[in-house]
């Protein structure tokens, strides 16, 4: 057994590929627009994962993309999508000036919390454990759910 993919649903492939990639940095590895069932899937890959799911199709971030308007709710309760960091510090930094919120700072130095723009809770892991805590991050509230 290995694993392949998460799919999520989104609503506007545009704003969700501007997150995904763009502000986040994941890499858009390829793309299947379906006719016939007028659906659009974008498979994502974290860089360091990117080569590995050009060639074997895995791990990946499956974005499912419905042409015809529907909205989705509850995106929450699917779960959450985890990525390991280098830096988690520098990462929640970097979102935050791209106007997202850190909904969970890392006040422990090695878990954060922030959301895509359909609500699919995300969360940064500090790669090799824990960093000290520093501030703003270890005074610094939740905000919202995640």
């Amino acid at each position: 057994m290995r694993y392949l993919h998460t799919m999520v649903r989104v609503e506007n492939l545009e704003r969700s590929l501007d997150f995904y990639c763009k502000v986040f940095g994941l890499e858009e590895v390829s793309r299947k627009d379906n006719e016939k069932g007028r659906f659009t899937l974008v498979f994502l890959a974290a860089p360091a994962d990117a080569g590995k799911a050009r060639t074997e199709r895995a791990p990946e971030l499956e974005l499912t993309h419905n042409w015809d308007a529907e909205t989705y709710g509850g995106g929450r309760n699917f779960g959450h999508l985890a990525y390991e960091v280098d830096d988690i510090y520098a990462t929640c930094d970097r979102l935050m000036k791209a106007g997202i919120t850190v909904n969970r700072p890392p006040r422990d130095g090695y878990m954060a919390f922030v959301r895509s723009p359909d609500n699919i809770s995300i969360e940064l892991l500090q790669k090799g454990g824990a960093k000290a805590p520093a501030e703003p991050w270890a005074s610094m509230g939740n905000t919202g759910v995640w």
